[in-house]
């Protein structure tokens, strides 16, 4: 059994609430342990997994938020710099499912969110549970 942390940007509690269920089921399923912590936005959640992963307490990460485009050039900014710092952790071996929906409107979050649906924070745990067995594989 690992220990993940679920990381959220409680921004849009409704949408968090459904990928969140969706990470733990998935994780629990997997027969993994699942503890939450909530960041302000988007833009923390890199930084809380990096002192989170410092820490040693966590096997892997599940990074969730949603990011709703608006009228301003701020979309493309969360978007963009919350996925290139979440693979920058990534890359340095950190096992991290990135669950942080970047979508138009509200609808595309709900059928994203949904675990009924699409449900992307059981796929962005499943994608962590594959990188900490790939790292396991590699003795990291």
């Amino acid at each position: 059994m690992a220990k993940f942390l679920i990381v959220e940007a409680r921004f849009y509690a409704s949408l968090n609430d459904m990928l969140v269920a969706g990470a733990k089921a998935a994780l629990e399923a997997a027969g993994h342990e699942a503890e939450v912590l909530t960041v302000p936005g988007a833009l923390e959640i890199p930084g809380a997994i990096a002192l989170a992963a410092e820490s040693g307490d966590y096997d892997g990460f599940v990074a969730i938020g949603v990011v709703i485009r608006g009228e301003t050039y701020h979309f493309e900014i969360v978007a963009g710099e919350s996925a290139r710092a979440i693979m920058a952790l990534t890359m340095d071996g950190i096992a991290i499912g990135n669950g942080i929906l970047t979508v138009e409107n509200e609808a595309q979050a709900i059928v994203r969110a949904d675990p009924a649906q699409k449900d992307k924070g059981g796929e962005a745990a499943k994608a962590a549970i594959a990188l900490l067995d790939i790292a396991a594989r590699f003795d990291r």
